[in-house]
């Protein structure tokens, strides 16, 4: 079969990157500990992750553009992740890039690695004249705690009844998208998350092994959709 009714939503920090961006700007530019404390308040679930992008930035009162820069361009994607971005080309799949960071450093990495034509959903944030950092969520939903850009949703509004989705991700901010999908690879906290809630799931280490498992799709007369996510999406369609 071929595969272009297949939509890949895939995370960014720790996903695409081999570090989680987001995190170490804060413990670069901020106070480690403080950082590590409102994270592990986020994973613990005591808080949100918006309010912990918001004590984050708060723990940061001034941020020199130039260093910050320097510091972006030091960061590599998974090296995969650019014969992965081929493949989904060569084979008419649509690929979008879901985060719960900012789009100030994904743009920034993703040119550096000269990758375009890659849709991303991200967080916003800009820094303004007086050096202070200004996030915004413009997709932000208050039914998705654990990331302040609601995956979910662009999971729902990119995808339609007939096409097979994937997702590809590592963590806290990937739990509750993986629900509506019917494909799902996973690793570190990720995957033990779905290990926890009996979520099927393809383990992986690098984009190689999910060019693999979507080559073995090609030899299938016909795939199934996950139900549960089948269920999961309707609930929400329902709602609307």
């Amino acid at each position: 079969m071929k595969l272009n009714n297949f939509k890949v939503f895939v995370d960014f920090d720790g996903t695409i990157t081999q570090q989680d961006v987001g995190e170490e700007i804060f413990r670069k530019f901020g106070n480690t500990i403080t950082t590590d404390v409102i994270v592990a308040k986020l994973l613990a679930g005591e808080i949100t992750a918006r309010k912990c992008w918001d004590l984050l930035f708060e723990s940061i009162l001034t941020i020199d553009k130039d260093e910050l820069n320097c510091f972006l361009d030091q960061i590599k994607v998974d090296p995969t992740f650019l014969e992965f971005h081929n493949y989904c080309k060569a084979n008419e799949i649509e690929l979008f890039i879901l985060s719960d960071g900012f789009d100030y450093y994904i743009n920034r990495i993703l040119k550096n690695e000269n990758i375009h034509e890659i849709k991303v959903f991200a967080n916003n944030l800009i820094i303004n004249n007086n050096n202070q950092f200004v996030p915004s969520y413009p997709y932000f939903d208050v039914d998705c705690q654990t990331s302040a850009n609601c995956k979910r949703n662009h999971i729902l509004n990119n995808s339609h009844d007939d096409d097979f989705t994937v997702y590809i991700g590592d963590g806290n901010s990937d739990k509750y998208s993986t629900e509506f999908c019917d494909f799902i690879f996973a690793k570190d906290e990720l995957l033990k998350y779905c290990e926890k809630e009996r979520i099927t799931f393809f383990p992986f280490n690098n984009f190689l092994d999910v060019i693999a498992r979507l080559e073995s799709f090609k030899s299938k007369k016909r795939l199934k959709k996950r139900h549960q996510a089948e269920l999961k999406r309707k609930e929400i369609y329902l709602q609307e």
